[in-house]
């Protein structure tokens, strides 16, 4: 049994905690009102782009010499896989829910006897994929020393995208990431961008964009178009992550904050009877003493 002092030790140790879980908490939830403005107003954008380029796409007659990012090469033999992940822990479930939906991927391919290669955005992705997937991880890349999420960080992963499509390195990009819903709720999400594919989640959106008049023609719009939208597609990841990684820190940390404080109220009862134990072996001692005097 924990001695009277082991006990108010541990009891001012879950305190201290209490005190730190619950300033994360505040701090989350301060910056989650930011993040998730800024993940609403990117939606619009990045969903209006993929939509104008797919109603681009169906009007191309010749589709042997449409744009290589938008038709693929033909072929779906290597697949590079984006994780983007967080730098930071103390998240809940975020970043194990983004690994484990790719996983699923990553077996899906080497089941089909495909090559797989990934690119690691975020060191805890990176942490978690490399002990079971590091002979498939080509780059990982960070961004610990961004403030804040900016479109020129996703432009250099698509840069990189890019520079790998064109010496023929994939056939096939997919990236992965968390959509924000609520506080409590994030899901995890793979999407298709090289070639590009129509988002389930666009199809109802598309419009009328097919009755439009195109000056340049096409195939020059969606030369510019296209590495742009992975870019901005990318970015519309990063701007979900970051609202879904405070979220999940905020229910996180408040549960965190909740469970410090039931910890607290048992050893605060475990720690009075302790004492109370105490005070009545002393006094049942004294009065055994005077009895025998």
């Amino acid at each position: 049994m924990p001695s009277l002092d082991d006990l108010r030790k541990r009891i001012t140790s879950v305190k201290s905690t209490q005190k730190i879980t619950k300033a994360m908490k505040m701090v989350a939830a301060a910056k989650l009102r930011k993040a998730q403005e800024n993940a609403e107003k990117g939606r619009p954008y990045s969903e209006k782009m993929n939509n104008v380029i797919l109603n681009l796409s169906k009007s191309i007659t010749d589709k042997e010499n449409a744009p290589k990012l938008l038709v693929g090469t033909g072929e779906e033999k290597v697949h590079l896989c984006i994780v983007l992940t967080a730098d930071r822990g103390l998240c809940g479930g975020f970043n194990t829910n983004i690994t484990k939906k790719a996983k699923s991927y990553f077996e899906k391919i080497i089941s089909e006897n495909k090559t797989l290669k990934i690119i690691t955005v975020g060191s805890k992705g990176y942490d978690q994929l490399k002990r079971q997937y590091k002979n498939y991880i080509v780059e990982n890349i960070s961004f610990k020393e961004s403030k804040n999420i900016n479109y020129f960080d996703a432009d250099k992963v698509g840069k990189i995208i890019i520079e790998k499509f064109e010496k023929n390195e994939f056939d096939v990009c997919a990236i992965f990431y968390n959509k924000f819903k609520n506080v409590i709720t994030q899901i995890p999400q793979e999407q298709q961008i090289v070639p590009l594919n129509e988002d389930k989640d666009d199809k109802d959106n598309t419009g009328n964009d097919n009755d439009y008049e195109f000056e340049p023609d096409e195939d020059e719009i969606l030369s510019n178009l296209l590495p742009k939208n992975i870019s901005t597609q990318i970015f519309k990841a990063m701007l979900e992550n970051s609202a879904s990684e405070q979220g999940s820190r905020m229910t996180a940390m408040d549960n965190a904050t909740r469970n410090a404080g039931e910890l607290v109220d048992r050893l605060t009862i475990e720690y009075n009877r302790s004492r109370q134990a105490a005070i009545t072996k002393e006094l049942i001692e004294i009065i055994s003493g005077a009895e025998s005097l």
